[in-house]
């Protein structure tokens, strides 16, 4: 019988953890938190102080009991849960919950799971610590305050079911802000200068303007300038420069540079990064800290001498730019640097080679280069071409790892042999139109790198953040096509200029993230109501007094008070408002047809527009706007064709073929049937013929998937499906068992099974 329980997160922690102790030990998981608050409005005793009343969670009564049963089968406890706040509450909720004797209980940590980190932890156990439990409470207490609060003042003022939530909301209003300076932004054109000179001997040298010029005007004076001028070089600098190496990876930077370089999202890179510390391969995934300890720094010089020899090692340390990293933690980094292969799968290989360049590069020598910097004269002008070269001289940390931005970029190729007053023939030269471009929309890694560098969130949250954001109907992540843009291309080849008209597309946009119209109306109203909530620098703020309250130095429920002091008046002040006087529709004019209004808003399934006021005797029309649509751009003519639909199309067979928009966009509807239109289609101009298409096209993959069907009952068909065969009955589906054939299924077998599922057919 084990005298010791050690009581961890998550099964796969428990097993690796098992395999380090021996017969005494026993590892068990709570699988994560088993205590919250309740979901009711009287789960925080507000006048008493911000007291929070906790129930185990849903699914872990069972759990709590066995973790109980067993702690009294043992001498001694250990809460081995995660080294944050987060993993703090987490024991502290398992000491309450299990009722567990202050005598018997021990809380340990570790940053890594192997067998010294383990065994170390064991033998320097602590108390809890009740201010990192209490800083945790205060985030989960405001968090549960200001999503009750605000929550159902939304549903009451712009639309059932919506959600606010403290730190999301902030992030919503950083991708509405992106979105509207995009929308508002004015591109401006100007010009840039290129030119080729041929060296002979299949040799050429490529050259620039530094300036970009500002019209046409002035590309074309400096071509003309240059018909029949002479090139020569004016000076040549050769300067030796060096490149340092990024620091170990921290939470932020690994989902940045795995989104860039892997494709990873945010939420998977932290999942393969968690079954990663979990089998004790890598060191804790959620840390702002990007120091290596001692005996890792040491252990990185045995693999990189060993591998590229002592000239590539150089010893670093790293500070974090946060002035609120807990430095205490480290960076992400290898458990074994020796270790180069960790998992069979592809996906938690890639990343732990990523993981392992990384923290390895950083404790490399620099990168040597030689920079070349050669300046061109032109006889008829002042101004001045500039061509570059870069050589790596000695390759350094680069061996190893070269960040997501150099391998865009890549290395400038090395200059052919030039000397100082060398004259240069001019193969061509070109002065090509271009665009200013807006700020680019976010990504998941670029909204993590603008939250951290906002100081809002912390490691642990930069995940559920973006994911919740999505799950919530505010952002979108998703790629947009690109549009033609024309410009314009001058030439001076043989003492000759010549002009040309170019097209190119523009504006690609790929998985990027787009607030919904939801997201814009949702953003305004708080933006004007609860100013404090989204204010970048309060909710900063914030993550500074949670850092205090962990410190010691400041009472949570202190911080609560004075938050609530201020913010409670205004959600009393906001529900007084009559729903008319949140402002969230948009009159666009007036229909030319009828004189009545024409208004843009939200609808119980999305944004629409709508002919004429619900206060009058005539019902109004309403029409959905389309998915390349927005609220905040819609035109008044733009509205207008919107209420041609329904359209007729055509007939087909003898009957008509009715193309419209709804709730799930743009579809044909044909003898009761509905056919979901492609996204290139558009309901306004789609022919006869597309349609019909589209109605062929759908029959035959129905009719690959239809198994059999009943005449007595329509409604009920056998399909075959992704996973198998199943019955359809409506709407809903009822999975076929794998020993039944579902050719031999009769009507009655059918509503059999419907019945078992749903209790009717």
């Amino acid at each position: 019988m084990p005298k010791h329980l050690v009581i961890v997160e998550s099964p796969a922690k428990a097993k690796t953890i098992q395999g380090y102790l021996g017969q005494d030990y026993a590892v068990a998981s709570c699988h994560g938190h088993i205590r919250d608050l309740p979901k009711s409005n009287k789960a925080i005793d507000v006048p008493k102080g911000f007291i929070p009343t906790y129930e185990i969670s849903p699914g872990k009564q069972r759990i709590v009991n066995e973790l109980k049963k067993r702690t009294h089968e043992v001498e001694q406890v250990y809460l081995a849960s995660d080294d944050d706040r987060e993993g703090e509450a987490i024991s502290w909720h398992l000491q309450e919950a299990l009722r567990l004797q202050t005598q018997k209980t021990r809380r340990i940590v570790f940053r890594e799971i192997t067998k010294n980190a383990i065994l170390k932890a064991i033998q320097n156990p602590r108390k809890i610590d009740l201010a990192l439990v209490n800083s945790q409470q205060a985030r989960r207490v405001l968090d549960r305050l200001v999503g009750y609060d605000l929550s159902p003042l939304l549903w009451k003022k712009i639309k059932p079911g919506l959600s606010a939530g403290r730190v999301q909301s902030v992030a919503v209003r950083m991708i509405v802000e992106r979105e509207r300076t995009i929308l508002a932004f004015q591109p401006t054109a100007y010009f840039v200068v290129h030119a080729t000179f041929d060296l002979g001997n299949n040799m050429d040298l490529a050259a620039e303007l530094p300036e970009r010029l500002p019209t046409e005007t002035a590309a074309r004076q400096l071509l003309e300038q240059c018909i029949s001028a002479q090139f020569h070089i004016l000076n040549l600098e050769k300067k030796p420069a060096k490149k340092s190496p990024s620091p170990p990876f921290i939470t932020s930077t690994l989902q940045q540079e795995a989104s860039l370089k892997l494709g990873y999202t945010v939420t998977r890179t932290m999942s393969l990064a968690q079954n990663l510390y979990e089998t004790g391969k890598i060191s804790y995934m959620r840390t702002d800290a990007p120091h290596l300890a001692p005996e890792a720094i040491q252990d990185a010089r045995q693999e990189i001498e060993k591998s590229y020899g002592a000239e590539y090692f150089r010893a670093r340390t790293y500070k974090a730019k946060s002035a609120t990293a807990q430095q205490a933690h480290e960076a992400i980094r290898p458990t074994q640097f020796a270790q180069r292969t960790v998992s069979t799968d592809a996906s938690a290989q890639k990343l732990y080679e990523l993981i392992w360049k990384r923290a390895i590069a950083s404790q490399m020598a620099d990168a040597q280069l030689e920079r070349t910097t050669a300046q061109i004269g032109i006889s008829t002008s002042p101004k001045i071409l500039v061509a570059k070269g870069e050589v790596v001289k000695f390759s350094g940390f680069m061996q190893v790892y070269t960040t997501a931005e150099t391998d865009r970029t890549g290395q400038d190729k090395r200059l052919p042999p030039l000397t100082v007053g060398q004259v240069l023939t001019l193969d061509h030269m070109q002065a090509r139109e271009k665009y200013s471009k807006s700020a680019a929309r976010y990504t998941e890694a670029s909204l993590v790198k603008q939250l951290e560098e906002e100081g809002i969130g912390r490691p642990s949250t930069y995940a559920p953040i973006i994911s919740t954001i999505q799950q919530r109907g505010y952002v979108i992540k998703t790629s947009q096509e690109g549009r033609p843009q024309a410009y314009q291309l001058w030439t001076l080849r043989d003492n000759q200029i010549q002009h040309a008209k170019r097209t190119e597309v523009v504006g690609t946009e790929k998985n990027k993230l787009f607030p919904t119209d939801i997201a814009m109306v949702v953003n305004d109203f708080l933006v004007d109501r609860f100013a404090e909530v989204t204010d970048y620098s309060f909710t900063a703020k914030v993550e500074q007094q949670l850092d205090e309250i962990a410190a010691g130095t400041q009472a949570w429920n202190t911080m609560l008070a004075n938050f609530y002091a201020d913010f409670y008046p205004k959600v009393e002040k906001t529900t007084q408002l009559d729903r008319t006087a949140i402002h969230t529709d948009r009159h666009l004019g007036k229909d030319p047809k009828t004189g009545k209004p024409v208004i843009a808003r939200l609808g119980r399934y999305g944004p629409l527009v709508q002919i004429g006021n619900t206060d009058t005797t005539q019902p109004p029309r309403f029409s959905s706007l389309q998915k390349d649509q927005r609220l905040e751009t819609i035109t008044l003519e733009e509205a207008l064709e919107l209420f041609k639909l329904p359209r007729e199309v055509g007939h087909w067979e003898a009957s008509p073929i009715i193309a419209q928009v709804g709730r799930y966009g743009p579809y044909i509807k044909y003898q009761d049937q509905f056919y979901k239109l492609d996204a290139q289609d558009d309901p306004l101009t789609v022919t006869a013929e597309r349609a019909i298409e589209i109605i062929q096209a759908k029959r035959k993959a129905d009719a690959e998937r239809l198994i059999k069907r009943f005449d007595e009952r329509s409604d009920i068909q056998i399909l075959k499906g992704r996973w198998g065969p199943y019955i359809k009955v409506g709407r809903k589906n009822v999975r076929i068992p794998q020993e039944v054939d579902p050719k031999q299924l009769t009507l009655a077998d059918c509503t059999t099974l419907i019945e078992k599922k749903y209790g009717t057919s």
